[in-house]
């Protein structure tokens, strides 16, 4: 006679597992059966980071500000300083980006060159600058990671008023593995007449998502990541930090606000109070778990186009460098985590 097994006691646990994100409309995987623990990346950053030296101050065109092109916007201890001339007491300011991706003009220039459309790279691009050579974000105060969400917000209410902007794009590189050329602490603003394709896409999910159920695929996600709690790395009134349940590499984490909200600009000063402490935790939780590690972030929000997008809610996303991609990820569009968003998570809160 055969004996019938119990299918719990001889079931093995596959060694991957893909994950649909929604609003992304991609698919991930989470290579479980590889999986590295939460320690190694922080042991795997310590070595490759004995390795690199600190530039020079002397040499830093971001410590000469005053060489640089007239400044857009200053501001000193918290408070804007309206005027075209640096003190020296200045603490995060604006500059033009010496050599732009983006430049203004009065016209896009559009055209056809063969079967391909062409047109002029028309916007402005914008560097903002902290005035310590070393200290990364993850290593200022609240008050001060306050100063550079106000500045960013600032810059943004700034460029939207410009001809022809449709979009307005911030984003963050830490570390030479995430593409700093310039070792001194700056985030880049980039303001455009065309809409991003990763946002493009991220519209269109969101659009079909609320289409479907009359909600938005965002506020469903932060509900049951609040009820779930696994993924969940710090949180505020106004804000929630998680691991996403598809996390596109090993310890991503994206900041959302809490009350659906599609644009950025719409921001009140509490909410930036909020999302300065949260931006703050997280970074410093992800340089101490993680040894300094370099990384992106970005901003995701509705168009300043002057369209409708109801449907759509703003979010910041930090990519720290935990991998290199390979011909899988280029090639298959298909992005590879190493270990589970929710030990990702677990690891993070244990940070202080």
């Amino acid at each position: 006679m055969t004996k019938i097994q119990n299918p719990k006691a001889t079931q093995v646990k596959f060694p991957s597992e893909l994950r649909f994100d929604p609003m992304g409309r991609d698919w991930v995987v989470i290579a479980t059966g590889r999986a590295l623990r939460s320690e190694t990346f922080k042991k795997e950053k310590s070595a490759s980071r004995r390795k690199e030296k600190i530039p020079s101050k002397k040499n830093c065109p971001f410590c000469h500000i005053e060489t640089q092109k007239p400044p857009t916007l200053i501001f000193s201890q918290g408070k804007r300083i309206n005027s075209l001339k640096i003190p020296k007491d200045w603490t995060t300011i604006v500059v033009p980006n010496k050599y732009p991706a983006f430049q203004p003009a009065k016209k896009l220039n559009e055209r056809q060159v063969g079967p391909y459309k062409v047109m002029d790279a028309v916007g402005y691009h914008e560097v903002v600058i902290t005035k310590d050579h070393q200290k990364s974000l993850a290593q200022l105060s609240i008050p001060e990671v306050k100063e550079v969400i106000d500045v960013y917000h600032q810059t943004y209410l700034e460029l939207m008023k410009k001809q022809m902007i449709k979009y307005i794009f911030i984003f963050h590189n830490h570390g030479r593995e995430a593409g700093a050329s310039i070792f001194h602490p700056h985030s880049q603003i980039i303001a455009s007449a065309v809409i991003d394709p990763d946002l493009e896409k991220a519209l269109r999910a969101a659009k079909r998502y609320f289409n479907s159920y009359k909600k938005c695929s965002y506020c469903v996600g932060n509900e049951w990541e609040r009820k779930n709690k696994e993924r969940i790395v710090f949180e505020n009134k106004n804000f929630l930090a998680i691991c996403p349940f598809a996390s596109k590499i090993a310890f991503e984490v994206i900041i959302t606000p809490k009350k659906h909200l599609a644009h950025f600009e719409k921001i009140t000063d509490e909410e930036k109070n909020d999302l300065a402490e949260i931006f703050q935790k997280v970074l410093r939780k992800l340089y101490l778990g993680l040894n300094n590690p370099a990384y992106n972030f970005y901003l995701h929000t509705a168009p300043c186009n002057g369209k409708k997008y109801d449907h759509y809610h703003w979010h910041w996303t930090i990519l720290p460098k935990t991998s290199t991609p390979a011909g899988f990820e280029f090639g298959a569009k298909m992005e590879i985590s190493t270990i589970e968003p929710e030990k990702a998570a677990k690891y993070l809160r244990e940070q202080i």
